[in-house]
Parts: structure tokens; sequence; C-alpha cells
């Protein structure tokens, strides 16, 4: 039996691929379901527009998600990413477009076209059309449930010490084991605002604060999210809310009637170099330092872990 600690994105994507492998698998977390980071997420599956500010790696990890994720779990959607700024930011439209690839140019006709929504509002953007879109929520919810399938144990909860698991994705609580993971606080807000309807993420470029709105369904959006380097626990601050309140006011006046269903505040794990990797430490395997890129990068990691099983015995695989 395979024992994966942590039950947020990486730990339920290493359970899916090593259960569709024919192997063994449970998972024990110590914390509720529908806890954690993975809970909070916005969901992008945006190599092109991650690699912006994030390192190579991780669009290349990303490339296949979309795929991994229509293949697995409902609601995929992919429809792009559109980046957009005020006219006074139009420079930063074009910083970002000089830092990524995969886009096109398009004009307010366009923009009109793809998100009527936002008719009169901008007169340039770049779209990423080959890029998608999940609500994390229902991609946890199905991947937990395909597992659960095939006969897979997922016990919330559940306090198990690290040694006594073979697969560690506990995450920020890993800081016991893996020097140098630090903490990325990261804060965002549901929204409900039927009278706007949008399709795809958008991201508002801005010279302070930079946000995304990600449609759900039901009327519903998320608007994140904060980089705050801190490990500090606890509800969201009055000057990140009014942040993330203000973008999405600047992004469509609608929003101004808006709902705040919630809001939520999570610890993400990150290198100092903010990849992600899959490590062996303390006799045990480490999937961790997701970042901001969860579930972009998890399921490559996952078949990375998956592929390094395969190669050896698990006596040997898992030796303590």
């Amino acid at each position: 039996m395979i024992t994966i600690l942590g039950a947020g994105v990486a730990g339920l994507c290493a359970a899916t691929v090593l259960a569709e492998r024919g192997l063994s698998v449970e998972v024990v977390d110590s914390g509720p379901e529908g806890a954690g980071a993975s809970w909070l997420a916005g969901g992008m599956l945006a190599p092109f527009v991650e690699a912006e500010s994030a390192p190579p790696e991780v669009a290349r990890l990303g490339a296949t998600a979309a795929e991994w994720w229509a293949a697995r779990v409902p609601g995929v959607v992919r429809h792009g990413t559109l980046v957009v700024a005020p006219a006074r930011d139009r420079a930063e439209l074009d910083r970002f477009a000089t830092r990524t690839t995969g886009y096109a140019r398009i004009g307010a006709d366009r923009i009109a076209e793809l998100e009527p929504a936002l008719a009169g509002r901008f007169a340039n953007a770049l779209l990423y059309e080959a890029e998608a879109h999940l609500d994390p929520r229902v991609a946890l919810q199905a991947l937990a449930d395909g597992l659960r399938q095939r006969r897979v144990a997922i016990r919330y909860d559940t306090h198990l010490a690290p040694d006594q698991a073979n697969i560690d994705c506990r995450g920020i609580a890993a800081r016991d084991t893996l020097l140098g993971l630090r903490a990325v606080r990261g804060e965002m807000l549901l929204l409900h605002c039927p009278n706007v309807t949008l399709t795809r993420p958008i991201r508002l470029l801005h010279p302070r604060f930079p946000v995304y709105v990600v449609p759900r369904e039901g009327g519903r959006f998320m608007v994140g999210a904060t980089m705050v380097e801190s490990d500090a626990v606890g509800p969201v601050t009055l000057r990140s809310a009014s942040e993330l309140m203000s973008a999405a006011f600047a992004l469509h006046p609608g929003f101004a009637e808006a709902a705040i269903v919630e809001m939520g505040s999570g610890l993400r794990p990150a290198f100092a170099d903010n990849v992600p990797r899959l490590t062996q430490a303390a006799g045990r395997w480490h999937l961790n330092g997701l970042y901001r890129h969860g579930f972009l990068t998890a399921p490559a990691l996952a078949k990375q872990l998956a592929d390094e099983i395969d190669l050896a015995p698990q006596e040997a695989a898992f030796a303590h």
C-alpha cells in the first residue's frame, strides 16, 4: 500500500496517476475536506500567461495540463485567456507581450465579439487562445470521487506522522522536512454577479496590483489573488480586499453590485526559485513547491512520480 499525505491538488493528482497504473494507494489528510490552498485556487490552466513571471520550467510542466484535466473532470473550459489593461497602462500590456508567447493582439471590435460585457472598455488586449480554466472545487471533488470508485481510501481529519507515509504532498506543512520551503500568502474573493457575463479568465494589468477574474457557474466569479511574502494565517486583510474589489470594479462597473459570497486566504508552498519539484528526502518522495501553479503543474509532476516508481521496485522506491 502506498500512503500519500495531503489531499490537495498535488496529493489527489499523485493518487490518481498511481491508481490508474494499478498501484494500491490511500490518501490521508490532517485537515477537513474542502480546506487548504488548493480549495482557494483560481483554476487557470494558463502556461503561456504564467510565463510572464514564472520560470520556463513551469510552462513546460503545464503544457499538457488542460488535456489531463479534461480527460478526468467535468467543466474544463477552453476559451483561452484575455489580458487587458486600462488605456493609461498600455505600456503594461506591451511589457506583458514581450515576456510571453502564444498570443494574438486584438482590438476593441474583437474584444467586444469575445466578451460583450467588455465592449467599449478596452482598446487592445492579448488573447491566449490555447489556454483553459476549471473550477478547482469541482475538479478536486471529481478526482476524489474517481479515486473512491477505484477503491482508494481518502481519510480526512486524520493525523499521521510523515515517516508513516511514502509520498508527502502536504504543501507548506512539509517545512518540517523540506529545507527552503517558504509560504506565500494568497487572498481571494468569490463574488456573485449575474448581471456581468464573462466566458474566460480576464487578467487586468496594473502597475501595483494586477488581478485576474475567473468566471464560474451560476453567475459567480473568483477574483484573485494577492502574493504576499508572509506565513501569517488569518482572514483577508482590508488592504487586499480593497485592492481586489477596486480591480474588479475597474474591469467592469457592474461588479459594484456584486454580492461577496466568500473571502479566503491560504499559504502557498514555494521554493526560492518558485519552481515546483519532485524530490526524495527522509526516506520518502516529496511533491511540493507548487506556488501559484498547482493545477497547472501537478499532473506533470504526478506523472514524473509514477515514472520514478515504475523504474524501481517498491521496496527500493519507498525504503525508510
